[in-house]
């Protein structure tokens, strides 16, 4: 077989055109080589290429399956309150809440077929929604109805409130508003706010929670350092104490955060060898709980997240300066 024929092959066909740079038909997906207004148009195919050549009329919508519900702006509200975008509206837009059905092209995008026959309901519907009442003591509506009419009642308390809301975000409440009318989708819309600010809060915190981790990561190797000189520095004072302090006395706390730049504010001693050193520091108060012999970190005060054991006393104000310095400081005792 000839390959390169079927290839130079050029057809013709009647296809959807909904925008973007692709186009479908029932078994493959082609590329639009200049894209046209959304319609129907007549293009020509050759190889994975589609060119529109002119506007035509709809073809084979009659094989497709058939969609039905009801129309609320732009989308078409189906069943589970589903709302699907619907695709090639005519100019004359049908009216609010109006039965509709549509075609599912083979890439399942939903296309305007036709406005189907109104019963009582879409007018009842329709009057309710104008007046802005319930659809509580209307009888004989249907779900998908029930379901538009709750969308349009959220889109008129969205413009109010200037909370924008998704369809899938409201799916879950869309019937209880309809049910309940103009003040259930105040409250629907202001609860999805709230969560929308809570999730922020939280990614917030996270990223907030993920620079202390890299600055920690950062300075792992340092603190380390400068716990192991501390450490040979109490070791050389364990050999001459008679020339020195005696072990776990405050004062050499006090010369530690001196050194580092912090002044010493009181110091209370703690069961098991450990004393709790209060300090000032570039204006702020901390608390922190160290060994009283070696005056290793055990609670910083600050969040290090887990990482208290890798500071003295005397490297601490230098870390809290850099979390101070990097806006991820976040004290956690108080004076």
């Amino acid at each position: 077989m000839d390959y390169r024929k079927l290839l130079g092959k050029v057809e013709s066909a009647v296809l959807p055109y909904l925008g973007g740079g692709t186009v479908d038909t029932a078994t493959r997906r082609l590329r639009v080589t200049t894209p046209v207004a959304p319609g129907w148009w007549r293009f020509e195919l050759k190889g994975r290429e589609a060119t529109a050549r002119e506007p035509a009329g709809p073809e084979g919508l009659e094989a497709l399956p058939r969609v039905r519900g009801h129309v609320w702006g732009a989308r078409l509200v189906l069943e589970g309150a589903v709302a699907r975008p619907l695709e090639l509206m005519p100019e004359d837009e049908p009216s609010p809440l109006a039965p509709v059905s549509a075609r599912r092209w083979h890439d399942g995008a939903l296309l305007f077929d036709g406005v189907e026959f109104e019963g009582e309901a879409e007018d009842a519907a329709r009057r309710a929604l104008e007046e802005g009442r319930p659809l509580a003591s209307v009888k004989g509506v249907s779900a998908p109805l029930r379901a538009a009419f709750g969308y349009a009642l959220l889109e008129a308390a969205s413009r109010t409130l200037d909370i924008r809301f998704a369809p899938a975000e409201t799916r879950g409440r869309v019937l209880r508003v309809a049910e309940l009318g103009r003040p259930e989708a105040e409250s629907c819309l202001r609860a999805l706010a709230e969560e929308r600010r809570v999730h922020q809060r939280a990614l917030e915190a996270r990223r907030v929670a993920e620079q202390q981790r890299a600055w920690l990561d950062a300075q792992t190797v340092r603190a380390s350092e400068l716990a192991q000189e501390a450490r040979r520095r109490v070791l050389s004072g364990d050999m001459s104490r008679g020339r020195g302090a005696p072990v776990g006395d405050p004062s050499r706390a006090e010369v530690a955060l001196r050194g580092a730049g912090a002044r010493l504010l009181h110091h209370r001693r703690m069961a098991g060898n450990q004393l709790e050193v209060t300090f000032s520091f570039m204006g702020e108060r901390f608390v922190s709980i160290v060994d009283a012999r070696t005056l290793q970190v055990l609670d910083a005060g600050v969040c290090l997240a887990g990482a208290d054991s890798e500071v003295t006393l005397e490297s601490l104000p230098s870390v809290i300066r850099e979390a101070i310095d990097t806006d991820v400081l976040v004290i956690t005792r108080h004076a």
